[in-house]
């Protein structure tokens, strides 16, 4: 794959854009939140926010530059591979390198919902992507299936995947969801044009200072790695979101943010291509090119 200098890389604004929208024309949720200490936490929520658009070989991969992400890129690629083969328990994610669903998957949680502690449960994006329930009694794997229909169906607008099992994520009071956190990314839809492999992910619901960076950072490299696999020149990532929010623990740290300057995005590059998706690791990635400003310690991360 061919990508272009980094010198002849323009800065991308959007992400300050988006906070810059969430802010302008949100709303306050009228349901608290609960933030790690057990601090209820409001938010600023923002429907249908103006999509996204990156065209990594073009202009480089959305690895947020306004704050150092290296950190923890690798992380958030390693949660969405687990994901795709099928993990749904914390020591499962774990072996991809993603340990953070340990806030998520407690004993108190889990219990609650009926399930062990550190099972996302049936409900969970691993479960839907791999073993999606059928009327037959058979898992359905999703990305075999799309990846299969790509390859002899290209032309369809059908190439879609959806981490939604209604049964086990609605709650009411007749009924108990089987998932320590509703999907909240993971509606993706694939498309063939011009003989390059775009890709547009719909979100629910994102966190635009926690969630945004990661989610960004984990679906550009799936794009890469689907282009591999398929044998087609990934072009367009497009992020589409329901509820954009900001946390108003947040708020201290937006401003510092707001006020840098946009850099140009890095290069990722696949290091060690597969022949399967389910064989691509974190460490098949690398990143390259990343002049981010300073890492910002201490956002606040509401569970």
């Amino acid at each position: 794959m061919k990508y272009t200098d980094y010198a002849e890389r323009v800065p991308d604004e959007q992400y300050k854009n988006l906070i810059r929208e969430v802010l302008d024309h949100g709303t306050w949720g009228p349901s608290p939140m609960v933030d790690k200490d057990g601090n209820e936490v409001r938010t600023i929520d923002y429907l249908g926010a103006t999509p996204v658009r990156f065209n990594i070989l073009k202009n480089g991969a959305p690895i947020i530059t306004e704050r150092d992400i290296s950190a923890f890129w690798k992380t958030a690629v390693g949660e969405l591979l687990a994901f795709i083969n099928g993990a749904h328990t914390q020591s499962e994610l774990e072996e991809f390198g993603c340990k953070w669903w340990k806030f998520w998957a407690t004993e108190e949680k889990c219990k609650k919902r009926g399930l062990e502690t550190g099972d996302l449960g049936p409900g969970s994006y691993g479960a839907a992507f791999a073993n999606f329930p059928t009327v037959d009694g058979k898992g359905f794997n999703q990305f075999a299936e799309i990846i299969k229909q790509i390859k002899e169906r290209p032309e369809l607008k059908a190439h879609f995947i959806s981490p939604w099992i209604p049964q086990y994520t609605i709650r009411n009071k007749d009924h108990t969801q089987k998932v320590v956190v509703v999907p909240c990314h993971g509606w993706i839809h694939f498309r063939v044009l011009n003989g390059k492999l775009n890709m547009v992910m719909f979100q629910r619901s994102c966190d635009i200072l926690i969630g945004c960076p990661s989610n960004w950072a984990q679906y550009s490299c799936l794009l890469l790695a689907m282009g591999e696999v398929l044998g087609l020149e990934p072009n367009e990532f497009v992020h589409m979101i329901s509820d954009a929010h900001i946390y108003e623990n947040q708020l201290p740290w937006v401003d510092e943010i707001l006020g840098r300057e946009s850099r140009a995005f890095p290069t990722i590059k696949i290091t060690n291509s597969h022949d399967s998706i389910f064989d691509y690791r974190p460490d098949d990635f690398e990143l390259s090119d990343y002049h981010p400003h300073d890492k910002i310690k201490g956002i606040p991360v509401t569970i």
